[in-house]
């Protein structure tokens, strides 16, 4: 059972090539122009997977932080 859910969850993420055209995007609230911007598909599912560590670390501290550092994510064509 714990396999097929796996399998489920990567029948859902992102191709390189969808990931390629968008970026989800967190603006800062206090930093005017500053933000946290990562690959991801057109609705905004990012394969946190393929990020490297840094990055990793810094997407989910982003996503942590909304409303305190970070606005709400947007999504926008790359």
């Amino acid at each position: 059972m714990h396999q097929a859910g796996q399998e489920s969850s990567k029948a859902h993420m992102p191709s390189p090539v969808q990931q390629r055209q968008f970026e989800l995007r967190f603006p800062s609230l206090f930093r005017d122009g500053y933000a946290l911007v990562f690959p991801c598909d057109a609705d905004g599912r990012v394969d946190v997977d393929a990020l490297s560590e840094p990055a990793k670390a810094n997407y989910l501290f982003a996503r942590a932080m909304i409303g305190r550092e970070f606005a709400w994510p947007v999504v926008r064509r790359h």
